[in-house]
């Protein structure tokens, strides 16, 4: 299945810029997942995590299942987020949006 991401970063960023960033962190985030089949699929059973248990679920509250899918989650998320800010990024740098492609 295939998606468009839009990544949020810093006004004043060149559309080169932009589009080189996000193809940082798509590379990023496929690469984490195995294969980007599995983006959509995978950030649609987050969303469905997060509307159940809150925006930071507690691992214990999951079971083995949504807790792995959880965790797998964030390890590609983490990978994307530093291909593109670094291994020092701060939250005010800017997200992401990920919507399946119709």
């Amino acid at each position: 299945m295939t998606y468009t991401l839009k990544l949020y970063v810093p006004d004043g960023s060149s559309t080169a810029e932009r589009a080189a960033a996000e193809r940082r962190f798509r590379l990023a985030l496929e690469a984490s997942l195995g294969d980007a089949a599995l983006v959509v699929p995978v950030h649609a059973a987050v969303q469905r995590l997060q509307a159940l248990h809150g925006e930071q679920p507690d691992p214990e509250a999951l079971t083995l299942d949504e807790r792995t899918v959880l965790e797998l989650w964030q390890q590609a998320e983490s990978a994307a987020l530093e291909a593109v800010w670094g291994p020092h990024r701060h939250l005010d740098e800017g997200g992401y949006q990920i919507v399946p492609d119709a």
